[in-house]
C-alpha cells in the first residue's frame, strides 16, 4: 500500500517550483509514489495560499490536479482533537492524518512538535529534507 501523507500548506507550496529543491514531492504525488491525504479544509487553504503566492489561475490548476488525482485520499474528521494549541490552524493537518491514520505530516512548522509528546493518537512529523529522502530511498 502506497505510504499516506499529510503535506502542509508550506511544504506544498515549497514543492510546486520546477525550480525548487523540493519539486520531486510534487512530481511523486503526481506520479502515485505516495497518497496525499486532505480536507475540504486543507484544501481551502491550500487554494488561499498559492493564490496570495502565486496567482488564481496557478491555484486553481494545483487544487484541481490534487482533486481529480487518483492519489488523493479524502477524509473528513468529524471530531476536533485540538492538539495543537500554539496554532489553532494547525489542527486540520493534525486531524486529517489522524483519521486517515497517516504515516505523518510533513512540516517545517515549530507547532507541530507538540505531536510527538502525544502517545495517541501517534502522529509522526518529518520535514521536507526527511521527507524527500524517504522519496528517494524508495527508488
Amino acid at each position: 500500500m502506497k505510504r499516506l501523507v499529510v503535506l502542509d500548506t508550506n511544504c506544498l507550496v515549497q514543492s510546486l517550483p520546477a525550480k525548487s529543491p523540493y519539486h520531486k514531492i510534487w512530481e511523486d504525488f503526481l506520479q502515485g509514489k505516495f497518497m496525499l491525504c486532505v480536507s475540504n479544509e486543507i484544501l481551502n487553504e491550500y487554494e488561499e495560499i498559492i493564490e496570495r503566492y502565486s496567482s488564481s489561475s496557478v491555484a486553481r490548476n494545483v487544487i484541481s490536479a490534487i482533486v481529480h488525482s487518483p492519489y488523493t485520499l479524502y477524509k473528513e474528521a468529524s471530531f476536533k482533537f485540538n492538539l495543537i494549541e500554539a496554532d489553532p490552524d494547525d489542527n486540520k493537518f493534525a486531524d486529517c492524518a489522524i483519521v486517515a491514520n497517516a504515516e505523518y505530516i510533513v512540516s517545517e512548522d515549530a507547532h507541530f512538535r507538540i505531536l510527538a509528546t502525544f502517545p495517541f493518537p501517534k502522529i509522526r512529523v518529518v520535514g521536507l529534507d526527511e521527507f524527500l529522502a524517504d522519496l528517494l530511498a524508495d527508488i
